[in-house]
């Protein structure tokens, strides 16, 4: 069996079979799409390979955006060992090996960086174990990690690596990887330009997810390019990414606050959907609004939260699907109210 954490092969060309995401796998940093504020001459990760020295990184951004790759291509740039692990698979007995195995390259001038994927589902025991290896210079870690590090990461290794965001693709990148699966797979993506725009948004700025689902456009044996229709009724629904005691719950219902406090109901309504469609709980999101009601929209409009305490009651008495449309009653009235916060202003002022 493979050593897991050994050096890599050579690299070979990718099989035929092999996922159309693997075959498109940039093989240098100037083929990263969507990342070039880090990857740029100007970018962090830039300047470091132009320097030829690498500090421990934590790369934090959403899925499909790229973490894995660029971690392997640094291994490359600056001429180090790679080695990988995943926070998922390994406990204190892989991270012994990798660790030795790391000092013993060292002994012999070769340093080793150290890739960690999902590291934030180390515990705080585990992360310090790498603080000794870190400082001196055994491994250079680069961790990536889909939840805010400020969060799940302990203080101590954050004070030791720089913590870079990696942005959703934008359409410009989704784009680009649709052109080079074009040219991997010899024709065109059989889809009108309708539907090729509705494909790009459909996949929320995840490369990957983008990739699997032209991978499955290409396998489909189609007689005419598909219409935006056609291309919903064949390929399946992205699953709303959302989990409802972390990252995303607190990203969505700030979200949702921005939108109603700029007065955004088309924001407000698809933010609020992208909440209750993932399974959020609807009394949460009257709660929310309730506050909302009395915070921001206060004496300019008395009636928003009346509205909203009679959402709840309709909520309540339906419940879901039915009462769901009371609470997007509310979140309507909320979002196109007259705002004032001079209500809590007062509080504030007069609890002092």
């Amino acid at each position: 069996m493979a050593d897991l954490f050994g050096d890599l092969a050579p690299p070979t060309p990718p099989a035929v079979d092999t996922p159309l995401a693997d075959r498109l796998r940039p093989q240098g940093l100037s083929e990263v799409v969507g990342q070039d504020h880090l990857t740029g001459p100007e970018g962090a990760i830039g300047r470091m390979v132009a320097a030829g020295r690498l500090s421990s990184i934590i790369l934090w951004g959403p899925p499909g955006t790229g973490k894995t790759t660029i971690a392997r291509l640094l291994a490359d740039a600056v001429g180090l060992r790679y080695a990988q692990i995943s926070a998922v698979f390994s406990g204190v007995a892989d991270l012994k090996k990798v660790f030795a195995e790391a000092r013993d390259h060292a002994r012999t001038g070769r340093r080793t960086l150290l890739f960690v994927d999902e590291i934030h589902r180390f515990n705080r025991a585990q992360q310090d174990g790498f603080l000794p290896y870190v400082e001196d210079g055994t491994v250079t870690l680069i961790g990536a990690t889909t939840e805010n590090p400020s969060f799940e990461l302990n203080a101590a290794l954050l004070s030791r690596a720089q913590v870079l965001i990696l942005h959703r693709l934008d359409a410009a990148a989704l784009g680009e990887l649709i052109a080079r699966a074009e040219i991997e797979v010899g024709r065109d993506l059989p889809l009108t330009a309708e539907a090729r725009a509705a494909l790009i948004a459909s996949a929320d700025g995840d490369g990957r997810f983008l990739l699997n689902q032209v991978e499955t456009l290409f396998a489909v044996d189609l007689s005419e390019p598909l219409d935006p229709a056609g291309l919903s009724a064949l390929l399946h629904r992205r699953v709303a990414v959302y989990d409802k005691d972390r990252e995303g719950h607190y990203n969505l219902i700030s979200a949702l606050h921005k939108s109603l406090r700029g007065s955004d109901p088309q924001a407000a309504l698809y933010y609020l959907a992208r909440m209750l469609t993932a399974g959020e709980e609807p009394l949460y999101v009257l709660r929310r609004l309730v506050r909302f009601a009395s915070e921001d929209v206060g004496l300019a409009d008395p009636q928003a939260l009346v509205q909203c305490l009679a959402a709840k009651d309709a909520y309540d008495f339906l419940g879901s699907p039915e009462g769901e449309l009371a609470i997007v009653q509310a979140c309507l009235y909320l979002a196109t109210a007259p705002k004032s916060n001079a209500a809590y202003k007062a509080q504030k002022a007069a609890f002092k």
